[in-house]
């Protein structure tokens, strides 16, 4: 009897065990999003910059795959941040600008389905801390109600200049800080006490970080808009104020994704676990924080920089991360854009993503080196002017203006865009033209006008 207990209890066990590997082993990964604010495409070690201290995210490019071709949807915030959770680039999307032609903002509507919303519904916890923008208070574009169970940040993207905020957003509730915390250590610390909580669970976690885009405000009133507590490891440079402050809020922001990966690691979380960093658009003017984006090469000799949609303005570092998935120290010069990680999420979800979304999955590209399925990306931005650009294969055209002429660069040959070819390559120029007006579908809150 004893003998015959102890094999029914072996074999339990022995099942269970088995059980538990199964579950582990098809358990889908973790999902961290990193989006850095206003970073060039210049500003980090593993992308050319020489003056700034990036080691952990240069770590991160030597353990995983770097990107070389990667876009944000628009060349500021707000409609590349609509643009990244909705899957649309910006001739379809809600969200065009950081205000409408009546200079009000806008949130997203209750039928506007983002990435949170699909990977919820496939089982995953899904945070988001930092800079929302994409819904103001007691709207339907509020985080909780774009499928994220966890939201801490700011909700109002002006708001978010400020890094000693009077107050952030804990879900529905206000937390008041009266300004005496600087707001991206405090998202460092949500977003690991959330990878702690969520630990025995798929989780997605979008960290939008707010560095180093600049204090606007601040810089109006004291010529110095980059806000940071303290310029070391700077200090001693015989570089301006600003420029010392800028440098060292990249490599803030750098500490805090070792901090992030040193947490995965000791969680054990990181081979489960597929962690991107990005940026969402190019780096700003000295009219926005002081500091010379061409003293550090910000834009990493790209022509432009935010607000344009030349490269400088819309290319992005970007580095991705899954052991025993994505081949370590590997450069990739395939060409994708922001609102390809949607799809992308949702076949890594092993859940069906919406149809009618602009992007399509590059996971094949990430784990197989397979040519992406797309053919060309479209940009168009309404600030200051209605513009549109699209990238097909080693072309780039830009176009400036309603009834603005085509410009056309070879990518291959000129990528910092110097010499426009339009005139020696009429059927290209007629086809992108084509393009250019099929992906363009008015709206009333954006108006096509060269003003």
């Amino acid at each position: 009897m004893i003998r015959k207990s102890l094999i029914i209890l072996l074999v339990g066990l022995f099942a269970a065990a088995a059980g538990y590997g199964q579950k582990a082993q098809d358990r889908r990964p973790n999902i961290i999003l990193i989006l850095a604010d206003d970073l060039g495409f210049g500003d980090l070690g593993s992308y050319g910059q020489e003056l700034i201290k990036t080691p952990s995210l240069d770590q991160l490019a030597a353990e995983g795959m770097r990107f070389t071709q990667v876009y944000a949807s628009a060349p500021v915030c707000a409609p590349s941040r609509a643009s990244l959770m909705t899957g649309l680039h910006q001739g379809h999307a809600y969200i065009r600008g950081n205000t409408d032609n009546k200079g009000q903002r806008v949130s997203l509507r209750s039928q506007d389905t983002t990435l949170a919303e699909v990977l919820k519904r496939a089982g995953y916890r899904t945070g988001m801390i930092g800079k929302w923008g994409l819904g103001e208070p007691n709207t339907d574009g509020i985080p909780n109600k774009k499928g994220f169970d966890y939201f801490f940040g700011y909700l109002n993207q002006n708001l978010a200049h400020n890094y000693y905020p009077d107050y952030l957003w804990r879900n529905d509730e206000k937390v008041q800080l009266r300004g005496k915390s600087y707001s991206p250590d405090l998202f460092g610390r949500e977003a690991q006490d959330f990878i702690q909580r969520e630990s025995q669970n798929p989780f997605f976690l979008y960290l939008a970080y707010t560095l180093p885009h600049a204090n606007n405000e601040l810089n109006r009133r004291t010529g110095n808009g980059m806000e940071i507590p303290s310029d070391a490891p700077y200090s001693n440079e015989n570089w301006t104020r600003p420029n010392k402050n800028f440098a060292a809020m990249v490599t803030r922001l750098d500490q805090q994704v070792g901090e992030i990966v040193a947490l995965l690691k000791t969680l054990k979380l990181d081979n489960d676990t597929i962690l991107i960093f990005s940026g969402d658009n190019g780096p700003q003017g000295p009219d926005e924080g002081s500091y010379d984006a061409n003293f550090f090469n910000s834009n990493g000799g790209l022509r432009g920089i935010k607000r344009s949609l030349y490269e400088g303005g819309i290319r992005e570092p970007t580095i991705i991360r899954w052991p025993r998935k994505i081949k370590a120290g590997v450069v990739n010069d395939s060409i994708w854009g922001h609102y390809d990680l949607f799809p992308t999420f949702a076949e890594i979800a092993k859940v069906t993503a919406p149809s009618g979304l602009d992007g399509v999955s590059v996971l094949p590209n990430w784990l197989y080196s397979k040519v992406i399925g797309r053919k060309y990306l479209y940009w168009e931005f309404h600030e200051g002017g209605f513009a549109q650009a699209v990238r097909v294969g080693k072309w780039k055209a830009v176009k400036r203006g309603v009834n603005g002429n085509i410009e056309l660069y070879d990518l291959n040959d000129d990528v910092g865009e110097t010499r426009n070819i339009a005139d020696s390559n009429p059927k290209i120029v007629s086809e992108i033209g084509k393009l250019m007006k099929r992906e363009h579908r008015p709206t009333p809150l954006w108006l096509d006008s060269d003003k």
